[in-house]
């Protein structure tokens, strides 16, 4: 996985993410957005688009949010 969408985006949903990934590997649930790890080729446009700060490389999300990692690949196990 490279990029994982945090909290932040829970409720908002703003979609500027969407519009910018190149490859569109970027996908709406529930109650935010998911980027696809194998489908994401790592450029982090979605990363300086995002309004709300939700989008961290899987490395640098800040540990109260590390759970969002298992929510991204379990939503690509359905």
């Amino acid at each position: 996985m490279i990029f994982v969408i945090t909290e932040p985006c829970i409720g908002v949903k703003d979609a500027s993410c969407v519009e910018v990934c190149p490859v569109n590997c970027i996908y709406e649930g529930e109650d935010q957005y998911y980027i696809n790890p194998d489908e994401c080729i790592g450029c982090s446009l979605c990363t300086t688009a995002c309004p709300v700060e939700a989008i961290y490389d899987e490395d640098e999300v800040p540990e109260k949010w590390r759970h969002y990692i298992e929510k991204n690949r379990a939503f690509f196990q359905k």
